[in-house]
């Protein structure tokens, strides 16, 4: 959503609002979903509002996105005050009560600020549990919402996440052990963490069942150290994107795509409108695939087939 603010000069209306953004992403053929961010989407409209927007526009709310506020720059479910980490989860279940008003049924929290920059800084086994008993009390509090962690290997903010890979959200998950309690992976965050997406995918499959795959946000990245280029799907890593819908198909993926990119000098309805094409494309492709033949591939270890 917040890419609709760039490029304002193609386009006829404001860009000044998250109302704004819809108007202009209700452009974007193919589009049927819109994540939004809490609370930072929410200043200048109510949720209801919200609701009212996407019904007039023909789409539907995918999940809400928690964005803690700078407040909690020292962190938010791992602030080292207890009223403030009981504040933002506050604001995680606030975000539960927003979905349920928007229509949809995912919270995904992702903590710009969860972490830390330097050893000795913080206590690894008292951050781990905070984020457990935190989880923990979200899902409780609404078990008719899934909440997803989502987790980034570094960042300007954090230098150290407390849930730096696939790996360690699959155990956050398993420990947390709720049934609305799943993960999002993104790609540019997988490629950040040096790991191949795709045998992150079959991971989460193997260890939690494909149904706890709550989200996938796709993008594509040139896998420069701790950065994050936010570009188009498969532009860059096309047999890479080929086998993320492979194995999203194989591990029977139900959530929508969201894509988490950055157009900036392009056009974003036309960026976004090729993102949905690359995503179709690939995830035909991946269907069209000889499953058989891959696995002899796959047995002898022969990259050439």
């Amino acid at each position: 959503l917040n890419s609709m603010k760039d490029r304002p000069e193609l386009w006829s209306g404001s860009v000044k609002t998250a109302h704004d953004w819809v108007l202009r992403q209700s452009t974007v053929k193919g589009l049927g979903c819109v994540d939004f961010n809490y609370p930072q989407h929410f200043v200048d409209w109510t949720p209801e509002e919200a609701a009212e927007a996407l019904k007039v526009a023909g789409l539907k709310a995918g999940s809400v996105c928690l964005r803690y506020p700078s407040k909690f720059a020292r962190g938010a479910m791992n602030h080292p005050d207890e009223a403030m980490r009981e504040e933002a989860i506050q604001l995680t279940k606030e975000a539960a009560d927003v979905a349920k008003v928007l229509g949809c049924d995912e919270v995904v929290v992702w903590s710009a600020y969860d972490g830390y920059d330097y050893p000795f800084q913080v206590d690894y086994d008292a951050k781990w549990t905070e984020l457990v008993d935190a989880f923990r009390e979200c899902c409780d509090a609404h078990p008719d919402i899934k909440f997803s962690v989502e987790y980034k290997p570094t960042d300007e903010n954090t230098r150290f996440f407390t849930v730096p890979s696939t790996g360690a959200a699959i155990l956050l998950v398993k420990e947390v052990d709720r049934p609305n309690m799943g993960l999002t992976l993104d790609v540019g965050h997988m490629l950040m963490a040096g790991e191949n997406p795709g045998q992150s995918i079959a991971m989460v499959g193997q260890l939690l069942g494909g149904d706890r795959l709550f989200g996938i946000q796709l993008n594509d990245g040139y896998t420069r150290l701790a950065a994050e280029d936010g570009m188009m799907f498969g532009s860059i890593h096309p047999s890479m994107a080929l086998e993320i819908m492979y194995q999203l198909r194989r591990i029977g993926f139900g959530g929508h795509f969201y894509f988490d990119t950055f157009p900036q000098r392009t056009d974003p309805v036309g960026e976004a409108e090729r993102n949905i094409r690359n995503a179709k494309r690939f995830w035909r492709a991946a269907g069209r695939l000889d499953d058989n033949g891959l696995r002899e591939v796959m047995k002898g270890h022969d990259a050439l087939g």
